[in-house]
């Protein structure tokens, strides 16, 4: 058994994952800046906590996660503000890493995205720059942290139904199903070969993909 904490613990893949952490017997702290989100997170099995990450200082994140085992960064802003993707994707990421290793939790899963490398190719006039940019500076954050950190790089979200397989040579913007998302999560935090790298992954076809366990070995 392990003691989660998932930050963003409201979104869709946080919801997804939750009961799949409690159903192998997992203790699960979901973390959400919304109180009318409680009876949501509440039927995943998990322990709701309402907090505003993106106000919260690093002594304020580190009290939250002490005592737990791992950390789950699900959170973001949601696009659309640059300011406010800055502060939660960027900032709060970063402040939650440092507050893992004030706390002394070590393991560290982040949700990123399949096109999170320094030559993302976003110019600088996109609307979707702020979240790329965000994202790669909290990315190699984590790498230059002493966590046990875990990078995952999904491609372009979907609500298909769920495979069980995941393309790790997707091609870019891959898709793949949340539920395959929490999935992978789940599996990475129990897989010691996920330490220290970045997981890009697509679901790929049936000919390209492989179980998600398999894949997360190689």
């Amino acid at each position: 058994m392990s003691r989660v904490i998932v930050f963003g613990g409201h979104g869709r893949i946080a919801l997804l994952l939750a009961p799949m952490l409690v159903a192998r017997g997992d203790e699960v702290t979901s973390v959400m800046r919304n109180p009318d989100h409680v009876s949501d997170v509440e039927q995943t099995g998990a322990t709701a906590r309402v907090a505003d990450i993106e106000q919260l200082d690093t002594a304020a994140i580190t009290e939250l996660i002490r005592g737990h085992d791992a950390v789950v960064w699900s959170a973001g802003a949601g696009g659309g503000d640059p300011e406010r993707t800055y502060a939660v994707d960027r900032d709060a990421a970063i402040r939650s890493m440092d507050a893992a290793s004030a706390a002394d939790v070590k393991r560290y899963v982040m949700v990123s995205w399949l096109g999170s490398t320094a030559d993302h190719g976003v110019p600088e006039g996109d609307s979707f720059f702020p979240y790329a940019d965000a994202k790669w500076t909290a990315d190699e954050h984590l790498r230059g942290t002493d966590l046990d950190g875990t990078i995952l790089g999904p491609g372009t979200l979907t609500l298909d139904e769920p495979t069980g397989r995941i393309d790790l040579e997707a091609p870019e913007r891959g898709r793949v199903a949340r539920a395959d998302v929490a999935a992978v999560i789940a599996a990475s935090l129990a897989e010691p070969l996920t330490i220290g790298r970045t997981i890009r992954f697509g679901n790929g076809t049936p000919a390209s993909s492989e179980p998600i366990d398999a894949a997360l070995k190689r």
